[in-house]
Parts: C-alpha cells; sequence; structure tokens
C-alpha cells in the first residue's frame, strides 16, 4: 500500500536551481516512488552554526506516492544525493544536494540515522513555506498545523523564485 512522504530539497553550491529540477526527476525515478507534486523554488539564508560566508540555499519541497518503507525510502534519498555529489562532511556544510525525509505518513519514527517527523522542521520558515503551499491542511506529528506552525515562526529571510 502506498503512503505519501514529503520530501525536503536543498543545495546551496554549483547551479542549485538546476540541481533541484534535476532532483525531482531522481525523485520521480526511484523505484516503488511516484513523484506527485513539487512546490516552487525558494532562495534562503543558510542557517545553523558554522554558516557564515555560504551562499544562500534553494529550497522546495515535494510529495511521493510511495510503497517503500521509510528506511528503505531514506537509503533511495541518501542514494541520489550522493549521485549528485554530495558530501557528509561536517553538520551544516554548504551541498550540492540535501534530501530530507520530513514526513512519511502520519508516523512518528525514531530509529538510528531516521527520525521522523524531520526533529527541526517545525523551525524552518525554507521547510514550512513550500509544505503549506503544497498541503496547507498538513500537520506534523506532536508538532501541529503546518498553518499554526510558519505563523509562530521567526522572521527569516526567504524569497519565492518565479517560475
Amino acid at each position: 500500500m502506498a503512503v505519501i512522504a514529503w520530501i525536503g530539497l536543498g543545495a546551496n553550491l554549483g547551479d542549485a536551481v538546476t540541481t533541484l529540477h534535476e532532483a525531482f526527476d531522481a525523485l520521480a525515478g526511484v523505484p516503488g516512488c511516484r513523484l506527485v507534486a513539487r512546490s516552487s523554488l525558494y532562495r534562503t539564508a543558510p542557517q545553523g552554526a558554522g554558516v557564515e560566508g555560504q551562499p544562500d540555499y534553494i529550497n522546495a519541497v515535494a510529495a511521493l506516492d510511495t510503497t517503500l518503507a521509510a528506511p528503505e525510502l531514506l537509503e533511495a534519498l541518501f542514494t541520489i544525493e550522493q549521485r549528485f555529489g554530495r558530501r557528509r562532511s561536517t553538520p551544516n556544510a554548504a551541498r550540492t544536494l540535501d534530501l530530507d525525509l520530513l514526513l512519511y505518513a502520519h508516523e512518528v519514527l525514531d530509529m538510528p540515522g531516521l527520525h521522523v517527523p524531520h526533529p527541526r522542521m517545525h523551525e524552518r520558515a525554507f521547510v514550512l513555506i513550500p509544505l503549506s503551499e503544497l498541503a496547507p491542511e498538513a500537520h506534523v506529528p506532536g508538532r501541529g498545523p503546518v498553518m499554526e506552525l510558519l505563523e509562530a515562526l521567526p522572521p527569516q529571510r526567504i524569497a519565492r523564485i518565479p517560475d
């Protein structure tokens, strides 16, 4: 049985806009998955410790119908990241492509290396704004409705990129 999974996409090295368009195609090509929606692209400020001097990120969210179990889907995301040249060197490092499993159906998962919902998604406009574009009625288990989470955020620099 297929479930809906929400994937966060981000890149800030190279031609990040092209990378995200190609990443949408890569997600659509994962066996056992079907890309059902993709948000607009957004330019956002890097966040976290050690991001000073990094270029802005390009971010988006995708919805997948998937028959893969969450750990299998996460492995598929890692494989795509590697194909795009991702190196996991240090936390908050600039990246060619970052794919995060944000939500998997309505499940709460806490396994080594896999935490769903994504533990910081409720703090990030670059996740909540594109997610709300696709699913304003979405609910983050343990946190609340996406629209309420978005309203509670402190100001963050984010701008939609025109199509």
